[in-house]
């Protein structure tokens, strides 16, 4: 059942942003060119994205506990750190040069466009570079047994 769940919603976010325009890199950078030709209409889409996910969390937090998993995930972390500052400028600098998120970038691969094919593959490796390094950072901050 919650594979069947996650495809839902997988479909239902993938058909939002066909729909909403957010997989075309031309309508998301004319969003994001606010000192040019700039397009407005994806605000909407974010607000309506807010004002939806916003009822569901509402929602689940008044049920008490998931009807398809064990435990609720909420985030555990509240505070704003470096690393969250550096991903959100990294995310958005990759945004803004490329168009593209994500969630619209893998959608995209269906097109077989080789820029997408190499922004996916991109991101992927920047992915599992970041990966890498928490887990090196990981290993550097936790005392081996032998240090005693």
């Amino acid at each position: 059942m919650p594979a069947l769940a996650a495809f839902l919603c997988g479909f239902l976010f993938g058909s939002g942003l066909y729909i909403s325009g957010m997989m075309q890199p031309a309508k998301v950078l004319a969003f994001l060119d606010v000192f040019g030709d700039w397009d407005p209409s994806l605000a909407v889409v974010m607000a309506a994205a807010l004002a939806v996910s916003g009822l569901g969390y509402a929602l689940a937090r008044r049920l008490g506990r998931p009807v398809l998993a064990v435990e609720m995930a909420w985030p555990t972390r509240p505070d704003i750190d470096a690393p969250l500052v550096i991903g959100a400028a990294l995310f958005g600098a990759g945004w803004g040069l490329s168009g593209l998120c994500p969630g619209p970038a893998l959608a995209n691969l269906a097109t077989l466009a080789p820029p997408v094919m190499a922004f996916v593959i991109a991101m992927t490796a920047g992915m599992a570079l970041c990966d890498l390094w928490q887990q090196h950072r990981a290993r550097r901050r936790i005392p081996s047994a032998a240090d005693g």
